[in-house]
């Protein structure tokens, strides 16, 4: 019972205030010292008007393409992947913006079944009670872009030395292809398969075209060529 009720309390306050810190922080922050490094903590809240608007059109094409049509579960991604494992040893994830916010917001690092369980739970209460734009607000806070680097606002400052409200293009395509693994690729020195990646990032873009739009999305009929 009181699990339920903190829960969703946390949930509810987190609707408004910015995320103090979050539990991976912490667990980086104690790996760093294990492993005889200086902690390392970089992190600056802003809100969603002081990031790029091609830094969430650009995570979105990168990481959840139905973000804004899904209720937290894509369930034709998560088909998609369970079918893709079957046959491969690399496997495939399906975990939506959604899903990560309220693993990275409330949950530890980890693949067990209750860990899971809790995150469809989370997921199911920030859907709830939290907007669209409050979701990516908090997704692009936390998230982890660098060794102990969190946040648009301290990646941008740390790789290209501006406010993450400047951030070209490219450099939100580049933040945004190094996401699956943010500690083994820098996006301040991008690989060849992060530039690799960041350019598959930028035709998604294109193809999506425009700034990001959180209102219900329309579909609209093709029209037909005349022979």
């Amino acid at each position: 019972m009181w699990f339920f009720i903190v829960s969703m309390l946390s949930v509810i306050l987190f609707r408004w205030i910015p995320i103090p810190v979050t539990p991976l922080m912490l667990i980086r922050c104690v790996e760093h010292k294990m492993d005889g490094k200086e902690m390392k903590l970089n992190k600056d809240w802003v809100s969603l008007d002081e990031i790029a608007p091609s830094l969430q059109l650009a995570v979105v094409c990168s990481e959840d393409q139905n973000f804004i049509k899904h209720n937290g579960f894509d369930f034709e991604a998560i088909e998609k992947a369970m079918d893709y494992n079957e046959t491969h040893t690399k496997t495939r994830g399906a975990s939506t913006i959604s899903q990560q916010t309220a693993k990275n917001v409330f949950l530890w690092q980890g693949r067990s079944y209750l860990r899971k369980g809790l995150e469809v739970y989370f997921t199911f209460l920030i859907e709830t009670f939290w907007s669209k734009e409050r979701i990516m607000e908090v997704y692009l806070n936390v998230i982890e872009m660098g060794d102990g680097i969190y946040g648009a606002q301290a990646a941008s400052k740390t790789f290209f030395k501006k406010d993450s409200k400047y951030m070209s293009k490219s450099e939100c395509a580049t933040i945004a292809a190094v996401l699956p693994n943010p500690r083994k690729f820098n996006a301040g020195k991008p690989s060849a398969y992060t530039q690799k990646r960041r350019g598959w990032v930028m035709n998604q873009m294109i193809l999506w075209g425009g700034v990001l739009k959180y209102e219900e999305v329309e579909e609209k009929p093709v029209k037909k060529k005349r022979k």
